[in-house]
C-alpha cells in the first residue's frame, strides 16, 4: 500500500477527508495543539478535551483542573486559559486537565472517526513525522482553523509536516491542499515568525495582549512527546523528552 498524506484546511472541509483508515493529525498552532504539547512536556498525565463549555463546567465541579477559553478569553470558572505559558511544570505535573477551546478541542473530537488521532505542533514536529512514518500508511493533517475558516498558521505547519513526511518518510501526495500547504511553507520557512505576523489569529491575539506566545509556538522540536487521543482523553506516548523547560 502506498503511503499518502493529505491536508484538510478547516473543519468545514472535514467530511471530504474523513478517512477511517488514516491517522488524523490535529493541528492548532495558535494555540491549542502547542499548549497540549507543552503540558505533556511539563509532566501532565492526561488531558481531557471537551468541545462544549457546559461539559467543562460539569467536570470543574467534580474537582478537575480546567483550562478553557472562547475567542481567546478565559472562561470565568476556568483555572486558566489557552496559553502554553500557563502549563508550567509546577502547575501541571502529574495532573489531569480538562481542556476546552474555541477550535482545537472540537477538531480533536471530530477527528475521532480516524484510525487514530494525535495532536501536533511545531513543538513536536520531528517526533510527529517519525511516529507517522512508523505507524501510518495514510495521514490526514487536520487544521483546526478559526470557527470553520482557513487559518494561515495551521496551513504553514501542515506544509512543514507534509514536506517532512515526503522527504524523510517515503510519503507521496496528490492532494492539492497538501501541495498548497507545502508551497506556503516554502515562503514562510526563511523567516517563520516574521511571516506569521500577517496571520489573522496573530492579530487577534495582539489585540487581547496574548501574543507573547508567537515565537514559542513556532519553536521546532521542543519535545518528543506525541499526544494520542483514546476517544475520551489525550495521553503522552513518548517518555524520551527533549525538554528545554524555559517557560
Amino acid at each position: 500500500m502506498s503511503r499518502t498524506v493529505e491536508v484538510c484546511f478547516s473543519p468545514s472541509l472535514f467530511n471530504h477527508h474523513a478517512d477511517p483508515s488514516a491517522i488524523m493529525v490535529v493541528v492548532d498552532v495558535l494555540r491549542a495543539s502547542s499548549a497540549i504539547c507543552t503540558a505533556f512536556a511539563h509532566g501532565a498525565s492526561t488531558i481531557i478535551p471537551v468541545a462544549e463549555v457546559e461539559e467543562a463546567l460539569r467536570l470543574k465541579m467534580q474537582g478537575f483542573l480546567v483550562a478553557a477559553e472562547r475567542d481567546g478569553k478565559v472562561l470565568d470558572f476556568a483555572d486558566f486559559g489557552n496559553s502554553p505559558f500557563n502549563f508550567k511544570r509546577e502547575v501541571v505535573e502529574g495532573r489531569s486537565i480538562v481542556y476546552s477551546t474555541t477550535n482545537g478541542t472540537k477538531a480533536i473530537q471530530m477527528a475521532s472517526i480516524g484510525k487514530e488521532v494525535i495532536v501536533s505542533s511545531f513543538l513536536n514536529l520531528s517526533a510527529t513525522a517519525a511516529y507517522l512514518g512508523a505507524h501510518a500508511d495514510r495521514v490526514v493533517i487536520f487544521c483546526s482553523g478559526w470557527k470553520g475558516r482557513f487559518s494561515l498558521e495551521d496551513a504553514v505547519y501542515a506544509g512543514a509536516l507534509a514536506e517532512k513526511l515526503i522527504r524523510e518518510q517515503g510519503y507521496s501526495t496528490i492532494c492539492d491542499s497538501a501541495i498548497a500547504a507545502m508551497d506556503v511553507w516554502q515562503v514562510a520557512k526563511p523567516n517563520l515568525v516574521g511571516y506569521i505576523q500577517k496571520a489573522a489569529q496573530r492579530n487577534r491575539l495582539r489585540k487581547m495582549g496574548l501574543d507573547d506566545v508567537i515565537e514559542f509556538c513556532h519553536t521546532p522540536d521542543y519535545t518528543d512527546i506525541i499526544p494520542r487521543f483514546d476517544g475520551s482523553s489525550l495521553k503522552p506516548f513518548c517518555e524520551n523528552v527533549k525538554l528545554k523547560d524555559t517557560i
